[in-house]
């Protein structure tokens, strides 16, 4: 009879557990990292989801953090390395995460160990852009001046190894083109260079670059995601252009690996809730980007998704970082 009582009370506890680890979210003080710095988008998005937290639980304060460094790797070790109970999350990218698994010799994290997947955020398209003066007005007259002028054309990046560098590379591999890699510093300056016909095209985030084809500086040929993009309809993707290339500016939820999963469902209901606001939806609009909020399984098969589409895009242009 106790054995059955005592086995019974243990039963209870086990079902109370996932119920009490869930209450423990969120804790008074939730640390929220952005890897980049104020300004970029992963910190524009990490602000909104911190506002609308603090609206939640008024109890609780969810303070952002900017750790810049190494291709968003500082930001995302100091995810991986924090106490996995739910008062340190970061919101991350597809670099990071996934793509400098293949373009560091060593990284202070493992992403697939260290890293546990809350919730993709949302996707943001880059855009195949050309200069005025190259004189093309579409994908497929870009590509048959490419190959009958091999190597003889530039375009800008954000960076070596960033995903404006990797899908250029891999829309002249799909074209069988060549052109000439120039990187700079950020979206600003590569789109400049662009302008000024220093690089000839290049393949950006969508915010950078439409206002100035909308003023008529440079051309918008085609968005880099697998479908149009909601908020430039009337822009083609790579793929209705000829060219079989996914390159898909997306953004997502971490939190330390280890994390109980009833905080990492508790932290994906609430996010995705947040997400998928209409208030938020019109916000994010304003940078081109659409929410998402996806399972943390389905996020999970996503970044091990990039590295499957990106490892041989990486190979093939041999791009290194160290």
């Amino acid at each position: 009879m106790l054995k059955k009582i005592a086995l019974g009370l243990l039963a209870v506890a086990a079902l109370a557990l996932p119920a009490q680890a869930q209450s423990a979210w969120p804790p008074k003080n939730v640390r929220i990292i952005a890897p980049f710095g104020a300004g970029s988008t992963p910190d524009i998005v990490a602000r909104l989801i911190a506002e609308q937290l603090g609206k939640q639980y008024p109890g609780s304060t969810f303070i952002v953090e900017n750790k810049a460094g190494a291709s968003g790797n500082t930001g995302t070790d100091a995810v991986a390395k924090a106490t996995p109970d739910g008062s340190t999350i970061g919101v991350s990218i597809g670099g990071p995460l996934a793509i400098n698994t293949l373009l560091f010799s060593s990284l202070p994290y493992d992403p697939k160990k260290d890293i546990a997947a809350v919730t993709q955020l949302i996707t943001q398209p880059s855009v195949l852009t050309v200069s005025n003066d190259l004189g093309v007005n579409s994908v497929q007259e870009l590509v048959a001046l490419m190959k009958a002028n091999p190597g003889k054309y530039n375009f800008s990046s954000i960076g070596n190894g960033s995903l404006s560098h990797l899908a250029m590379e891999a829309v002249a591999i799909k074209s069988g083109t060549k052109v000439v890699h120039v990187p700079y510093k950020s979206s600003p300056e590569a789109v400049l260079a662009v302008i000024r016909n220093d690089a000839q095209m290049a393949c950006l985030p969508a915010i950078s670059v439409m206002s100035q084809a909308k003023e008529g500086k440079v051309k918008a040929l085609a968005v880099s995601t697998a479908e149009r993009s909601p908020y430039i309809p009337d822009l083609p993707t790579l793929k209705e252009s000829g060219i079989d290339v996914d390159a898909d500016a997306w953004m997502g939820l971490i939190a330390p690996g280890g994390t109980p999963k009833p905080i990492v469902d508790a932290i994906n209901k609430d996010v995705v809730a947040i997400i998928k606001l209409p208030e938020l939806k019109d916000k994010l609009a304003l940078q081109l980007m659409a929410p998402v909020g996806s399972t943390p399984e389905e996020f999970r098969k996503r970044i091990d998704g990039e590295i499957e589409r990106w490892a041989p895009v990486i190979k093939a242009a041999d791009v290194k970082v160290n």
